[in-house]
């Protein structure tokens, strides 16, 4: 005699298929997610791009200046003046170049800070709402339930 074995598949369809899945909860979550990292992609990539600006700004600078730098003098004076006109204009620039980098850097965190916060709310208003329909889910079951019997 063969012991049938008992096909668990049916008994396992059957059980999940009594749970509530709500897949649009999860489909918002994916596209707030999505939409968060497109936005602080964007920020991302304006700040590497003015800083790259900035960057080729300052070498563009900073090559101009050597090329007055390197000019022939005829007096042995006038090459340390020249030397010590580049030094100070370079400490200029790059004190002013610095202050530039700086303000990328502040402008990147306070759009952060800001998307960060926006999407913190915006999340948060998901919860609730996945929140609020998951009890109200569970709140009519519990209800038919209760009425079946």
């Amino acid at each position: 005699m063969a012991a049938k074995t008992q096909d668990f598949t049916a008994a396992m369809k059957d059980m999940m298929g009594s749970f509530p899945v709500d897949t649009k909860a999860m489909d918002d979550a994916i596209k707030t997610q999505s939409s968060l990292n497109e936005k602080l992609s964007a920020v991302s990539l304006t700040a590497a791009q003015k800083s790259t600006d900035l960057s080729a700004k300052w070498a563009q600078d900073t090559l101009t200046k050597m090329t007055a730098l390197s000019t022939a003098k005829t007096e042995p004076a006038d090459y340390a003046k020249s030397v010590s006109d580049f030094a100070t204009a370079s400490a200029e620039a790059a004190a002013e170049h610095m202050a530039s980098f700086a303000e990328i850097a502040k402008s990147v965190q306070t759009e952060a800070l800001e998307l960060m916060m926006a999407a913190g709310k915006d999340i948060g208003e998901d919860m609730s709402a996945v929140a609020k329909k998951a009890t109200d889910d569970v709140t009519a079951a519990a209800k038919k339930a209760t009425t079946a019997k």
